[in-house]
């Protein structure tokens, strides 16, 4: 059985108990950063083994990991934080894990993009979760693509590329649309600014910011 994990964004009482007890029953955890995890797991009194399983090693590591699991072992994925698979190394064990027909079962928990995008304040009964864009290759015609999109647009982004990315969203969906940022969710300083994208970017025009980022775009209207 392979368990997908969820763990918290930021404040650590968001962790289950579910999550706590699943943890501490498998055979090993398999972590995207085991010094990362090694506090959260201090923390919980967790002593479970862990195995490094991140994007660097995945296509390496898969085909072992759904040898142990089709002979009996238990594993629990997490990633550094909220559920792994979201923007993580994930998706390649789970589809292996199908294939070879490992049970697989998912906990609910944490993801950074949820709590974003309904604090934005933008329709929720349909929206497009974009991710991280390609840095390079396919970019600009991504956000072409997105431009048009009728549902509201969800991103992630890190701090250093925040302003990047407003640059590139006010050239290509235009100064009026609205948007919002929202960064450290669930953390001690959370905060989400609302307004258009012309106004976002003046706002974090060479600011420093830190915390994992989720801007949200209004669709077309």
């Amino acid at each position: 059985m392979l368990y997908i994990v969820p763990t918290p964004i930021g404040n650590l009482e968001d962790m289950t108990l579910r999550a706590i007890r699943v943890l501490k029953e498998v055979h090993c955890i398999l972590a995207e950063d085991t010094r990362k995890s090694g506090i959260l797991l201090k923390h919980f009194d967790i002593s479970t083994p862990m195995l490094s399983y991140h994007q660097h090693n995945e296509h390496e590591t898969t085909p072992q990991l759904v040898q142990r699991l089709k002979h009996g072992e238990q594993m629990a994925m997490i990633s550094d934080s909220g559920t792994p698979g979201i923007s993580d190394a994930g998706y390649l064990l789970i589809r292996e894990c199908l294939k070879e027909q490992v049970a697989i079962t998912c906990l609910p928990g944490p993801t950074a993009f949820v709590p974003a995008l309904l604090v934005s304040g933008f329709p929720v009964n349909e929206f497009v979760f974009a991710g991280f864009l390609p840095q390079k290759k396919g970019r600009q015609t991504r956000l072409k693509t997105l431009s048009s999109e009728n549902r509201t647009i969800l991103f992630y982004e890190s701090p250093n590329r925040l302003q990047k990315l407003l640059e590139e969203l006010l050239q290509t969906f235009g100064a009026n649309r609205k948007a919002s940022v929202s960064r450290e969710i669930s953390k001690l300083y959370e905060e989400t600014q609302r307004g258009t994208l012309m106004e976002l970017g003046a706002h974090y025009k060479d600011k420093q910011v830190k915390g994992e980022i989720v801007v949200v775009v209004q669709g077309l209207i």
